[in-house]
């Protein structure tokens, strides 16, 4: 499952940031992750590992402003995720 961005925004089920991706990841009910590209390596690595250990879909974006818009906040988004209801 690939989603744009635009279907990012759209999304009814989503989180954003790093805490709550990670609680979506371990609670199994992230379906799609999305990572900015210009986000620290240090807050992202934990996530892609996870995503990877997991099979979860990763996508990446170019920047956190792209990231953050997409998920209808006013400040850049290092990640978010579309989760199951």
């Amino acid at each position: 499952m690939f989603l744009t961005l635009e279907e990012l925004q759209q999304a009814q089920n989503k989180v954003v940031g790093t805490r709550q991706t990670t609680k979506a990841l371990d609670s199994g009910s992230a379906l799609v992750v999305f990572i900015a590209e210009d986000a620290d390596e240090k807050i992202t690595e934990p996530i892609v590992k996870s995503c990877s250990q997991k099979g979860i879909k990763l996508c990446h974006v170019d920047s956190m402003s792209q990231l953050g818009k997409a998920c209808n906040i006013k400040v850049g988004a290092a990640v978010a995720a579309v989760v199951a209801k």
